[in-house]
């Protein structure tokens, strides 16, 4: 299948992306959409195409007892503000989503042209070390694009990067550019002081993905303490060669703007053409061996 099938945006041209390393505040929904619509005033003045927050924007991350509070439904008055902001540049945000039935998810919401086009719930939830993420939210069950006026975007969110089919999925789908909310804390120290392990992590996590899938990576990460847990930052961009292009400064909140160059993605995808020769169906065949009577549910991934 080829992407006019299945995708109505163009090919990417070039886009100018928005970095919002932010620090939320824990549980103050108001505080937070006023920070998210500063800096959407200044991705307009600085003529962005679209603008990326970290995870849970919106709300904060260790949210607890809180979470019920700050859940928002598609017509959420807050979420509404967003979208009419997104009337100038489009916008991906993080907040707690609850369905009809009352589940609640770790969500990103995909804002243009004063709508909320689109929800990407969190399908790897994290309950190890100081994570309990499944304590509250359920847990998403798909990867499909954003699919935007200039550009066709694959959103993750943080732990989704961690795991190989994530990214991957999005790369069949000839994504222009993965893009990756982050909630992660800052962790250890590299030797001689220089850095945190933690963004060394995360940096050649990213550089794989942007290399052997053959596209950009953005990842945005929150900065700031919560509970006792500091955020690490350390936003950046990869570029479909693996290099990184834009760093910026750990622990720290800011923005930072960066072009992507559609034609430094054609060309890298002309250079080493990894998506036309990818043959799909050898893993799915792979997996019908490995998973003997495995078959697609909603309900778990251990069905049989």
């Amino acid at each position: 299948m080829t992407r006019s099938e299945y995708s109505s945006a163009p090919p990417l041209k070039n886009l100018r992306v928005l970095l919002a390393q932010t620090n939320p505040r824990l549980g103050d929904v108001g505080h937070n959409l006023e920070e998210h619509l500063s800096i959407l005033r200044q991705a307009r003045e600085a003529r962005a195409d679209l603008a990326i927050f970290p995870e849970l924007s919106l709300t904060g991350y260790f949210l607890k007892d809180q979470t019920f509070e700050v859940a928002m439904e598609p017509g959420d008055p807050t979420l509404a503000r967003i979208a009419e902001a997104s009337r100038d540049a489009s916008v991906i945000a993080g907040f707690v989503e609850r369905d009809r039935g009352g589940r609640l998810y770790n969500a990103l919401g995909f804002f243009e042209g004063g709508e909320l086009r689109a929800v990407h719930r969190k399908v790897h939830l994290v309950s190890y070390g100081m994570f309990d993420e499944t304590r509250d939210f359920a847990a998403g069950d798909s990867f499909r694009a954003f699919e935007g006026e200039k550009a066709r975007i694959g959103p993750l969110l943080c732990e989704d990067m961690w795991h190989l089919p994530s990214a991957y999925l999005h790369f069949l789908d000839e994504v222009d550019v993965i893009s990756c909310s982050s909630a992660s804390p800052a962790r250890g120290v590299e030797a001689g002081g220089q850095g945190l392990a933690s963004e060394r992590s995360w940096e050649l996590i990213l550089r794989a993905q942007a290399l052997l899938l053959r596209t950009f990576v953005v990842y945005v990460d929150r900065v700031g303490w919560e509970d006792g847990i500091g955020f690490g930052g350390g936003s950046c961009v990869v570029g479909p060669t693996g290099d990184v292009l834009l760093r910026m400064d750990a622990l720290e909140p800011g923005t930072a703007i960066f072009e992507l160059d559609g034609n430094e993605l054609r060309r890298a995808r002309f250079e080493t053409p990894l998506r036309r020769d990818e043959r799909p169906s050898v893993l799915a065949a792979g997996l019908a061996v490995k998973l003997p009577g495995w078959h697609l549910s909603t309900e778990g991934d251990d069905a049989r």
